[in-house]
């Protein structure tokens, strides 16, 4: 029979031409050893691989053998379309008998799913982004989306929810968004008259970027209340996880989140969000960590009137013997002798250090794993904005204190060299009226949907010296925003400090001023490569 040749477990295994057509309707290619899987339900997916990690056969064989021969895989062979390939319900069942037979909980990071998230508040939005395994975010960006379109209700887009019921909420929203909304042309008219168009630069690119400049500069007049929108890719096991944790949460908006986005993901892995929010796993252990917010909320002691503070980043903590512990990991993958003796051989650690990072050519040539061996812990004090950008880097601990207004906000310095400033103080300050007349009558929780960006808030990063190079290189380029950029150069600051050696070799932290006009090269480079498709488009 004629057939192709296929490395298998043990043997050379042989699939008919028939076979291999049906396999090239679910894998990538049916004769290389590094294939791709689709057009199969995500449940089927995690099934696929649990039995793959129990069986000698390649995985071709067992796609063939126990899934694509078994009806209730609920696998349907027809004519290709999108629509036929998949039975839910019956895949749901096969993959529950599979996953007895050859799984567990880890499976279910074998299948994931994209969610749309759409007109939820900053606020919800961080308690979404707050997973660091296993979901990936993206979100509606300030400095390129205006925020001051009223929807078909005639109203601007922020979170109205019956917690928020109070004479003292709504003015307050409308006075911020309509400062935001009249100040934004204007703004923008004087950075392009501050920022004229240069020799070679496009229209394009010189608009979007004097826009952003203007957007960047009004985003604190944003409250945590502002709807935006998130796409969320996760795969099971962290997407249950996330749901558990929103029906914990203090806030309405994100125990009713928790059931929305599980009724979505129910239609597509069903399987993996099954527990999330069921009576035997799920809602025990949000009440679990409700009832632990609670207890330990009560421990916790507090000033009656905080007094403002400056921006800044305070070094609390620190490994004192970082230096011993970074090189003997770096020498251990080489060496036969254990790690304590390595930590005490008496060894140059400039010459280690250069040994390990002298080729680096650029930001993406990561630090090596032995940087993990050291440990920082910050704690920064910045405005919500900042906070916004920062607490997207998913590789290390962080946790914030109550988003309020004792702290201060900080007005951007564009503003007041345009005579700007004057429009933004007194929406920000009429907010933290308001802020504190919701603080007195809803709780605190619920009042920190009307504080808006500008204000400054306590949290910390433990982080180790690997994801210091990464955050502080990425974070403090020139066509960052200078809220954020002025975090990720502090934090430099304070690791060179005590450790000058082992950051020496950060050489694209970037310590400048930054730029006045932060994405013009940016937006130079986008021209650059557009030319390069349009050029690539024309030889085609």
């Amino acid at each position: 029979m004629p057939g192709v040749q296929v490395e298998g477990a043990r043997d050379a295994v042989e699939f008919s031409d028939s076979e291999r057509a049906l396999l090239g309707r679910y894998l990538t290619n049916v004769d290389r050893r590094v294939f791709a899987l689709r057009n199969l339900p995500e449940v089927v997916k995690g099934a696929l691989f649990s039995r793959y990690s129990r069986t000698e056969k390649s995985l071709r064989r067992v796609l063939l053998d126990e899934f694509l021969s078994e009806p209730a895989a609920g696998i349907v062979p027809g004519s290709g379309g999108p629509d036929d390939l998949v039975d839910v319900a019956r895949g749901e069942d096969f993959y529950q008998r599979v996953l007895v037979g050859y799984g567990d909980d880890s499976v279910a990071e074998l299948a994931g799913a994209h969610l749309a998230v759409e007109r939820v508040s900053n606020l919800a939005a961080k308690a979404l982004e707050d997973s660091r395994i296993g979901i990936s975010p993206l979100e509606k960006s300030t400095r390129y989306v205006r925020f001051d379109r009223r929807g078909p209700d005639g109203r601007f887009p922020y979170h109205r929810g019956p917690e928020l019921s109070h004479a003292a909420y709504d003015p307050a929203m409308e006075a911020l968004f309509t400062a935001y909304s009249e100040m934004v042309m204007p703004l923008t008219n004087r950075v392009r008259e501050a920022h004229p168009m240069e020799a070679g630069e496009s229209e394009r690119a010189w608009k979007s970027a004097t826009r952003a400049n203007a957007l960047d500069l009004l985003r604190g007049l944003l409250p945590a209340a502002t709807l935006t929108n998130l796409g969320l890719y996760g795969n099971g096991r962290a997407f249950e996880y996330l749901l558990t944790k929103l029906a914990a949460s203090d806030l309405l908006e994100c125990r009713d989140l928790a059931s929305e986005m599980h009724a979505e993901l129910a239609q597509v892995i069903p399987a993996f969000v099954r527990r999330a929010l069921d009576d035997r796993y799920g809602a025990p252990a949000a009440s679990y960590l409700a009832q632990a917010r609670r207890r330990t909320a009560e421990l916790a002691p507090r000033l009656k009137s905080p007094l403002p503070a400056p921006a800044g980043v305070r070094l609390v903590e620190f490994d004192s013997d970082a230096e011993r512990r970074v090189v003997a990991a770096a020498l251990f993958p080489y060496s036969n002798l254990p790690m304590d003796e390595l930590q005490g051989v008496d060894v140059d650690v400039e010459t280690v250090m250069s040994a390990l990072m002298d080729d680096r050519a650029n930001r993406r040539h990561r630090a090596p794993r032995a940087l993990e061996q050291a440990h920082y812990t910050f704690e920064i004090t910045a405005n919500f904005g900042a906070y916004r950008d920062l607490q997207r880097h998913r590789m290390l601990t962080q946790q914030r204190q109550a988003l309020g207004t004792s702290l201060g906000y900080d007005v951007p310095a564009g503003l007041t060299a345009f005579g700007m400033d004057g429009r933004f103080r007194e929406a920000v300050e009429q907010a933290a009226t308001a802020h504190k007349t919701l603080e007195g009558a809803l709780g605190s929780s619920e009042a920190q949907y009307a504080v808006p960006l500008a204000f400054r808030l306590r949290w910390y990063f433990r982080a180790s010296l690997r994801e210091v190079y990464h955050l502080c290189e990425l974070r403090s380029g020139p066509e960052g925003h200078p809220d954020y950029r002025h975090v990720a150069q502090e934090m430099f600051r304070r690791v060179r400090e005590v450790h000058p050696r082992l950051v020496a070799h950060a050489r694209f932290v970037d310590m400048g001023p930054g730029d006045h006009l932060a994405r013009r090269a940016s937006e130079r480079r986008t021209d650059r490569k557009l030319a390069e498709l349009r050029g690539q488009a024309a030889d085609r």
